[in-house]
């Protein structure tokens, strides 16, 4: 399994997010396309990244009823976009609904992967907020399994969970994680959090990096100092 770093390009319009990628002479990121942008631009924003050229995660979440679920991926479906995610909080039945609506006539289909837990939850939010008193790693084991279970490509979930994601459910069953930093930075909202380094070393597969690229002096920099510490 490869490893890349995917830039969450939370902007809030076609033009930010171009004057953006525009600064990338040399590369072609993989990016994120997350509700923001997608709500303020639509699927036309989705098509215009990828006839750059850049391979696309849609960052949607997906959280409905089974059919409602099914049908929505059905319209993703013809994006054409790399990686599409949901919540495996709704359930089995819905992941399985969602990669029949995903996949395509000729079978083929983006990878599908499950949020487990957002990593802005900790354990106090988690039990007093949503009354789950599990311990978190065991909730986000218990999601990670669900998502195999449906059929799923891998899971969204902390680096800090990546290593015991692999151990349950496989080495191919894909990690893709949020919470990155560079050592010394402020974590903003994020609760489980590490750096690019530590995230290679815990195992996972891609890592996604918001503000300590996209708010950067030097954005290409940035991306070119995730790059050789998570690839390195």
């Amino acid at each position: 399994m490869g490893k890349d770093v995917i830039i969450a390009c939370d902007f809030a319009s076609a033009e930010e997010t171009f004057r953006f990628l525009d600064r990338f002479t040399e590369e072609k990121p993989f990016v994120k396309i997350g509700m923001e942008l997608f709500y303020a631009e639509g699927p036309a924003i989705v098509r215009a990244i990828k006839a750059r050229g850049h391979k696309i995660f849609l960052d949607l979440k997906l959280h409905d009823i089974p059919n409602t679920v099914k049908k929505a991926m059905a319209v993703l479906s013809g994006l054409d976009v790399d990686i599409c995610n949901l919540h495996a909080a709704g359930g089995v039945d819905m992941m399985k609904a969602a990669i029949e609506g995903l996949t395509r006539a000729d079978g083929s289909r983006p990878l599908l992967i499950a949020v487990t837990q957002l990593t802005s939850i900790d354990q106090m939010r988690m039990e007093r907020e949503l009354l789950i008193e599990k311990p978190l790693a065991e909730v986000v084991m218990q999601y990670a399994e669900n998502a195999k279970t449906a059929g799923l490509d891998g899971v969204v979930c902390s680096p800090l969970e990546a290593r015991s994601v692999h151990e349950r459910c496989g080495e191919m069953f894909v990690t893709v994680t949020p919470g990155i930093r560079f050592r010394a930075a402020d974590s903003g909202d994020q609760q489980r959090v590490t750096t690019p380094e530590e995230a290679k070393i815990l195992g996972s597969n891609y890592i996604v990096v918001g503000r300590p690229i996209t708010a950067s002096s030097d954005p290409v920099a940035a991306y070119r100092r995730c790059v050789t510490e998570f690839r390195g």
